[in-house]
C-alpha cells in the first residue's frame, strides 16, 4: 500500500481509488472544449459544475498541448490562468487545484495563487527552473511521458518495448527528481497516454498499466475524449464519453488511482456502480 499524500485539504489514504481529476481547459485551442471557458465567469461555472459532479481536483490548463499544437508565451499563460486560480480560491476554498503547466514562472504564480500542485507533461524537463519551483514550495508534482513535444510527438512515434521505455523513464526521472530534493512521496507518475504514441502504443500502455506499480507511486491516466478512443468508436471528441468510460473502468481494474475527465459524473457513476457489483 502506498503511504497517504496530503494534498491540500485533502489525505488521500487510497483507500477511494480513483480520485477524479476535472479538466478545465481555459484555451481557445484545446481538442476537445476549447474555447468554451476563456472567461472567468464561465470558467467558474465550469469549476461548479465539476464540483458537483464530485471532482476531486480541479486541473486547470492555460496552453493547449493537443498533437501539432503550437506554443503559447508565457505571459499569454500567465494571463490565463492565475486570474482563474484566485477565483477559484475566492469562491471555492476548499477546492484542490492543479496547475497544467511546464513553465517555472506560471506553475510559481499559480502556486503563490493558491495552487496545490503542479501538472508538468515533461517531467520538469523543458524548464529547468520548474524543479526548484516544486521543491521550494514542497507541492505534489505530477510527472509525465512524452516523446519529443506537443508540435512534434505524433509525428512516427517509435518504440522497441513501449511499455518498458516509458517505465525506465518515469524511474529515472524519479531518482533524478528525489536527488535534486523533490520529496518522493509528492510524486505522482503519468505514461501519458496520447503523447508520442499510436494508437497500439496506448492500448499496450492500458493493458500493463498495473506493471507501471512497481514504481511504487501513484498511477494517473488522462485518456478523456482521446484520438484512439474515436479510433475505437469511430466518433468526434464530444461523442467519446461513453468510450472514455469504458477506460476508465479498465485503468481503475488495472490500478489507476487518478483519472482526469471531461465529464466527472457519468464515469464516476459508472466506477461506484462497478465496485458495489464486484464485491462477493
Amino acid at each position: 500500500m502506498l503511504p497517504p499524500l496530503i494534498l491540500g485539504s485533502k489525505f488521500l489514504d487510497w483507500k477511494n481509488c480513483p480520485y477524479f481529476v476535472g479538466v478545465l481547459n481555459v484555451t481557445p485551442d484545446s481538442f476537445s472544449d476549447g474555447g468554451k471557458y476563456l472567461n472567468l465567469e464561465t470558467a467558474l461555472k465550469r469549476v461548479k459544475e465539476l464540483l458537483e459532479e464530485g471532482a476531486d481536483i480541479i486541473d486547470v490548463g492555460g496552453e493547449s498541448t493537443r498533437p501539432f499544437s503550437d506554443p503559447v508565451s508565457e505571459e499569454e499563460e500567465l494571463k490565463r490562468v492565475i486570474p482563474v486560480v484566485k477565483a477559484i480560491k475566492s469562491e471555492f476554498p476548499e477546492t484542490i487545484i492543479s496547475v497544467d503547466t511546464y513553465k517555472s514562472r506560471v506553475a510559481e504564480e499559480a502556486l503563490k495563487a493558491g495552487a496545490d500542485l503542479i501538472n508538468d507533461i515533461s517531467a520538469l524537463r523543458f524548464d529547468p527552473k520548474m524543479i526548484e519551483v516544486v521543491k521550494d514550495f514542497e507541492c505534489p508534482v505530477i510527472i509525465m511521458h512524452m516523446q519529443g513535444n506537443p508540435k512534434t510527438m505524433q509525428i512516427n512515434p517509435t518504440y522497441k518495448n513501449v511499455v518498458k521505455e516509458i517505465k525506465d523513464f518515469l524511474r529515472e526521472r524519479i531518482e533524478f527528481l528525489v536527488k535534486k530534493g523533490i520529496s518522493f512521496e509528492k510524486i505522482i507518475i503519468d505514461p501519458g497516454i496520447g503523447f508520442g504514441k499510436t494508437f497500439n502504443h496506448n492500448l499496450q500502455i492500458l493493458r500493463n498499466l498495473d506493471s507501471f506499480k512497481e514504481l511504487n507511486r501513484p498511477i494517473l491516466i488522462g485518456h478523456s475524449r482521446k484520438s484512439f478512443i474515436g479510433e475505437i468508436i469511430n466518433k468526434p471528441p464530444l461523442k467519446r464519453d461513453g468510450g472514455t468510460i469504458g477506460v476508465s473502468l479498465f485503468a481503475y481494474l488495472k490500478g489507476a488511482h487518478f483519472l482526469r475527465v471531461h465529464k466527472v459524473d457519468i464515469n464516476k457513476d459508472a466506477i461506484t456502480t462497478f465496485k458495489v457489483l464486484m464485491k462477493n
